[in-house]
């Protein structure tokens, strides 16, 4: 399972009957859980299966699209992650001098949705980029973390 808020990536073990299908969308929180008996515990991303490590972008893609507004509020308020880095340059395809220019576009106007950031930007699919840093984390001992929370297994590198 991936969870949506942090792309928390979960083992479940299913009621005797249920009945779901991949990319379904499972209420796992306290009360009546339909299709869920007890949640495992978390899975690291060397844990998954080919398959899963296969479904997994197409997942990503799909909860960064449900959850733009959060996205879109990302690129209006990122902040340096240190003095020399700034959190946009964490984003794939986007370099200092694409940052810069974010910067000097949102401090004149928010961004209000991906295609508001594609076309001020320059930016050619800003979902999928997200989609492609989301799954960095998940699959790589990244050093900074802006969408995931940090595995069992993390370490950070030197």
């Amino acid at each position: 399972m991936l969870g949506e808020s942090y792309f928390t990536l979960l083992e479940a073990s299913p009621k005797k009957d249920a009945d779901y299908s991949p990319r379904d969308r499972i209420f796992v929180g306290k009360g009546d859980r339909a299709f869920v008996s007890h949640i495992i515990g978390r899975v690291a991303y060397n844990d998954l299966t080919s398959s899963a490590r296969a479904e997994l972008p197409g997942l990503i893609d799909v909860v960064v699209r449900a959850n733009e507004p959060f996205f879109v509020n990302f690129f209006n308020t990122s902040q340096p992650v240190t003095p020399r880095m700034h959190s946009l340059e964490l984003i794939p395809g986007i370099g200092k001098r694409l940052m810069f220019h974010i910067l000097d576009i949102r401090e004149k106007s928010p961004f209000k949705s991906f295609k508001d950031i594609e076309e001020r930007a320059n930016l050619k699919d800003v979902a999928g980029l997200l989609t492609k840093r989301v799954l960095e984390e998940l699959s790589q001992d990244e050093k900074y973390l802006l969408f995931t929370r940090p595995s069992a297994e993390h370490t950070y590198p030197v």
